[in-house]
């Protein structure tokens, strides 16, 4: 059941990255891949928050320490960007430990700087 969750909002995530990457193409940075992505999906109707902060709760206190979250898609999906030569093991951690602190279930990791955007995309549920 949890790989269903949120299932469509994911595709539409995923045609719109997918969009983006076919016109630009890998090679950018995140920063401009963020940019468009965010432009793409509010244009589609999409509520999307870039550059979110995600504070850390330690032992009662708050602590901004600095994270943010690349995009927050109708307060359902984190998205995380990158633009790095291969997903490795520490990015999907990253995203889980996002999804652990916001308390979102799911998260698309996606790297854009790879020939098939396909290749460089993984779908988390906590």
């Amino acid at each position: 059941m949890a790989e269903l969750l949120y299932r469509e909002l994911s595709g539409a995530i995923i045609e719109s990255a997918i969009e983006v990457h076919r016109e630009l193409g890998p090679g950018l940075l995140e920063s401009a891949y963020g940019a468009c992505l965010w432009h793409l999906l509010t244009d589609r109707g999409l509520t999307c928050q870039r550059e979110l902060e995600l504070p850390i709760q330690f032992r009662g206190i708050t602590i901004d320490a600095g994270y943010r979250l690349d995009l927050l898609v109708d307060q359902k999906i984190i998205v995380e960007l990158k633009a790095i030569e291969h997903l490795q093991p520490i990015h999907e951690a990253q995203l889980m430990t996002y999804l652990r602190l916001s308390r979102y279930r799911v998260g698309l990791l996606i790297n854009f700087n790879v020939i098939r955007l396909r290749d460089g995309i993984k779908r988390l549920v906590l």
